[in-house]
């Protein structure tokens, strides 16, 4: 039986890949040494493989809308695969399916491919890896994602976590104060990423419950699932133990609201570290540095991220921000003018929802500093 002809893509390369093609002292070697410059590259061919090209042709397949752009061909034979539960700098933890752990860096050709994003592997991703000894290994490829929760930073792609049903949205009722419009970035992301999304109350035991309320009512309407919580006292923990079970979940929010200590309160034993609040600024202190995938005794696992202090939405323009919030979504098409904006224009259903108090004038704020591409921090 014939084998299978491997398929070929053509895939674009980051500069450092090859030697610089065209040179930038032609001309002052010109003027000292004649006929110098009569070899200079000064046009590329139709092809496309000339020396000014940086695209080159590799085994694989096109992926998916995953951020890689391209399926590396690989020996499966002489690969394991597994899942990145952390990744260190240029070392990666990576799970076999057996259970056991490896260092791994990760291919050259894969880390050299151009693409938007920051890092080329995220906790979460499912890869293939070829095993080494003294517990060491080469990813030589990332398998297509779903579930991604990503950011936009410096311009550039940055993959928090990959592979999860649901994103569990951390604030705190105090020490820090709760940020509704950081909550509503992370519900427009999980929007995005296709990930089902919690939102999640820590502290509750330093304020009244009824000053929440309003709050908490506003995101029920929309279908979100809101717990309060309280690591201290254990309210609530039960309940968001129940959410966790069988899921694979990524615990995301602010520094100091809490997350690594709600972790320790559903898993009694973990042992994750925890830090206070500053008295002077009511900010917490970074005490989870890297993303970490830490798995459940009773089913699933839960990412651990380190706390947001700037989230920039990632890919997505001023004109699809309304799409995926859940309350203006229906009053889009209700609208006088197509391209509405939702800001200035007359006839628009949006605006008048908000008059009429039909839709929260808090919630119509937050749409318009995320459609004006205003950052948060």
């Amino acid at each position: 039986m014939a084998k299978p002809k491997k398929k070929h893509v053509r895939a674009d390369f980051r500069k450092n890949r090859s030697a610089r093609a065209r040179q930038g002292d032609w001309t002052r070697k010109f003027k000292t040494e004649s006929g110098e410059g009569e070899d200079a590259a000064y046009q590329e061919r139709v092809s496309g493989k000339g020396e000014l090209s940086r695209k080159r042709t590799v085994r694989g397949v096109t992926a998916g809308d995953d951020g890689l752009g391209v399926a590396l061909d690989v020996d499966e034979a002489a690969c394991l695969r597994g899942r990145v539960l952390a990744v260190h700098g240029l070392i990666s933890t990576v799970e076999a399916d057996d259970g056991a752990h490896y260092q791994c860096a990760v291919r050259r050709l894969l880390k050299t491919l151009h693409t938007d994003l920051r890092h080329v592997v995220a906790a979460g991703d499912r890869v293939l890896f070829r095993p080494a000894d003294n517990s060491e290994g080469i990813i030589e490829r990332v398998e297509p994602r779903h579930g991604v929760l990503s950011r936009d930073s410096r311009g550039r792609q940055q993959v928090l976590v990959a592979n999860v049903d649901q994103l569990l949205v951390v604030a705190s009722a105090a020490e820090p104060p709760l940020k509704p419009n950081l909550v509503d970035r992370f519900l427009v992301a999980a929007e995005q990423g296709r990930m089902r999304a919690i939102i999640c109350i820590n502290k509750i035991d330093l304020i009244d419950a009824a000053d929440v309320q309003p709050l908490v009512g506003a995101y029920s309407q929309m279908g979100y699932p809101v717990i309060l919580v309280s690591a201290k006292t254990g309210f609530g923990i039960e309940r968001l133990r129940r959410r966790l079970q069988g899921k694979q979940s990524v615990i995301a929010g602010q520094s100091g609201v809490g997350k690594s200590s709600l972790l320790n309160a559903v898993q009694p034993g973990l042992g994750l570290a925890v830090g206070e609040v500053v008295a002077e600024t009511k900010k917490g202190r970074h005490t989870t540095t890297t993303a970490r995938l830490i798995p459940l005794a009773m089913g699933g696992y839960v990412v651990d991220t380190p706390g947001i202090r700037q989230f920039l939405l990632w890919d997505v323009i001023p004109q699809e921000v309304a799409g995926y919030f859940r309350d203006l979504r229906p009053l889009v098409s209700r609208c006088e003018f197509p391209d509405c904006t939702h800001t200035h224009e007359a006839g628009c259903a949006v605006k008048d929802a908000v008059a009429d108090g039909w839709l929260d004038a808090r919630r119509y704020e937050s749409y318009q500093r995320m459609a004006s591409g205003e950052g948060y921090s």
